[in-house]
């Protein structure tokens, strides 16, 4: 991918509705979700506009078009689940392979760990998508568990790796400069 093709990662805004509904329109991208066919780029719109606090929807741009997105959000309102975020992820079948995947991954993985500090980051992969599970291996997500008939898709009940990532322990604290002077 030369220049021109950068992957660029930001914040979904209302203009992006109209695409993000076209990925999901596309059998492969919808497919690897758990969307449903027919989106609405005013459903989207909608969903962009009310995004929930702590709640992170981003997309990939490329020579300013957008061909892949990803939500970040709590896993669950639970002050005892607080340190998990879940993810879900749809890249436009035309850029598969081409690094889209990677790069969303990369900007969510620096959120959650570096701002939210979300240490645990969970997503379920359907277990016949090797190459989105691959791209979880890569940025250090393991399979915990298969749920067998996890969804329907396509008209047949389908299995799901439930997969997670756990952040690595951080040392911000350990690290800091400790003020000297006064009375210790």
């Amino acid at each position: 991918m030369g220049a021109e093709n950068r992957v660029i990662v930001r914040r979904a805004e209302a203009r992006d509705a109209e695409a993000i509904a076209a990925t999901f329109a596309l059998r492969e991208a919808i497919a690897g979700t758990l969307q449903l066919p027919f989106p609405s780029s005013a459903t989207w719109a909608k969903r962009i506009e009310e995004t929930p606090p702590g709640d992170y929807l981003l997309v990939a741009e490329v020579d300013g078009g957008v061909v892949g997105n990803l939500g970040l959000h709590a896993t669950s309102k639970s002050p005892r689940r607080r340190h998990a975020g879940t993810i879900g992820i749809a890249v436009r079948d035309d850029w598969h392979g081409r690094g889209v995947g990677s790069a969303l991954l990369a900007a969510a993985v620096d959120l959650a760990d570096n701002w939210i500090g979300y240490s645990r980051l969970e997503l379920t992969a359907f277990t016949d998508n090797a190459a989105a599970v691959a791209l979880y291996r890569k940025f250090g997500f393991e399979i915990e568990g298969t749920a067998r008939r996890y969804a329907l898709r396509g008209g047949a009940l389908a299995d799901a790796y439930m997969m997670a990532r756990h952040a690595p322990p951080q040392t911000l604290a350990a690290d800091a400069p400790r003020a000297s002077g006064g009375d210790q």
